[in-house]
């Protein structure tokens, strides 16, 4: 990774979030940091003894992963890279990318011991479709302090 640029108050944001039972999804316009965020959380898991097994970060723009590109085939190549012992953190950059990617996430919460990082397009985060999605994952928006507390984690 290369230099990044330190933002304290939004890696904090998602450090005091760490190991919480929520899909953290971080927001914002395009090229304003997001992904650079989540370089800086995988430095602090690192940092802070999580081993390099335990962490997948994939950032679905990627050529690397031209063939995910719906929900099935991204749940089996992540599914595959979890290891069996301790908690994976799981961070997925430019998710939208994978069609259904809500029913994979979904699954990974259900099938295994997961902390889960997301960032998208902004346009897509705003969209209807996305909204949907999530209501899928955590429930009726206006009904559920998760879905909340999700949605005002970060706006950067």
């Amino acid at each position: 990774m290369s230099d990044l640029i330190n933002r304290p108050e939004y890696l904090t944001q998602l450090i005091q979030n760490k190991d919480v039972d929520l899909v953290k999804i971080v927001t914002g316009i395009r090229r304003c940091g997001k992904s650079s965020l989540l370089d800086l959380f995988h430095q602090y898991l690192s940092a802070n003894h999580v081993p390099d097994s335990n962490i997948i970060h994939m950032n679905l723009e990627s050529l690397r992963y031209r063939d995910l590109t719906d929900y099935l085939s991204f749940y089996d190549y992540v599914s595959a890279r979890i290891p069996e012992e301790g908690r994976t953190y799981l961070i997925f950059d430019e998710l939208q990318a994978v069609e259904h990617w809500e029913k994979a996430v979904e699954s990974f919460r259900l099938d295994f011991d997961v902390d889960i990082y997301i960032t998208g397009s902004n346009a897509y985060l705003l969209s209807t479709e996305f909204s949907t999605a999530v209501r899928e994952i955590c429930g009726n928006p206006y009904a559920s302090p998760v879905l909340q507390r999700v949605s005002d984690l970060l706006r950067i």
